[in-house]
């Protein structure tokens, strides 16, 4: 159903490609006012113009989601140009290094935790400010399946995920009287630059990650963005503090 999200405003990080872009051009697609957050200037960028294209609006605000004074201003922004904001994902992220938890150096651990979820919470905290001043708004936080279950060779990477469930639902019933919703989508293996690079350059990896898939492919960015736009919609006014699993199976064996 076009309209989901008309006339309301909409913040997206890490917006430059793969489920971020999905999500900002649902966004538009569904009648918001898109901000696009990345720190890749040409990849944002080419967001707006797909939505510009399409008919919509969006401005880019580069954004480093590890900088507090980055995210301020990106929530000062988008509130001086469209006046509110009414939805926010907190989708920039990083996979890190693949190792055990033995070899895992400090640099790769502090990396994947400032991105993944450090910069989760600082956005969080202004986007909450902003919402608890104009008196409501809805929150989704990208967590994945590795926030459910784990995988061997990425302790970092799945210590975040795992924290942004954790952070999400501390949120949500913080300010669940305040009429803010905050929710969190952990999605299966989806067809992004990463996962092409996967493709490419690790056949024999990618043909295992595909038959541990009960469903048999990867998700289409699009269909997680899909839930994303959903959580943020009215449609889904008594939906809080949840985990949203969008994942064809994967985590039910």
């Amino acid at each position: 159903m076009a309209g989901q999200l008309m006339g309301k405003v909409g913040l997206v990080t890490g917006a430059a490609s793969g489920i971020g872009r999905a999500t900002a051009l649902a966004f538009a697609r569904e009648g918001a006012k898109v901000v696009v957050a990345d720190s890749v200037i040409e990849g944002g960028e080419e967001t707006v113009r797909m939505i510009q294209e399409a008919g919509g609006e969006a401005i880019f605000v580069k954004t480093d989601v590890t900088l507090e004074a980055d995210i301020e201003a990106l929530v000062n922004n988008t509130v001086q140009r469209y006046g509110r904001l009414d939805c926010a994902v907190n989708n920039a992220g990083i996979t890190g290094e693949r190792c055990l938890t033995a070899d895992c150096s400090k640099q790769n651990w502090d990396r994947v935790i400032a991105i993944n979820l450090t910069g989760v919470f600082m956005g969080m905290k202004y986007q909450i400010r902003q919402m608890l001043k104009q008196g409501g708004g809805a929150i989704v936080n990208t967590s994945s399946i590795l926030g459910i279950v784990a995988h061997s060779g990425n302790p970092a990477y799945t210590t975040s995920k795992h924290g942004i469930i954790g952070l999400t639902k501390a949120a949500a019933l913080e300010y669940v009287k305040n009429n803010i919703r905050v929710n969190a989508v952990c999605p299966g293996n989806t067809r992004t630059p990463i996962m092409e690079y996967v493709m490419r350059d690790l056949p024999e990896t990618f043909q295992e990650l595909i038959a541990a898939m009960p469903i048999g492919r990867l998700a289409e960015p699009d269909e997680i963005a899909n839930a994303i736009v959903w959580l943020c919609s009215d449609a889904a006014s008594y939906c809080i503090g949840h985990a949203l699993v969008v994942d064809g199976c994967y985590t039910i064996q």
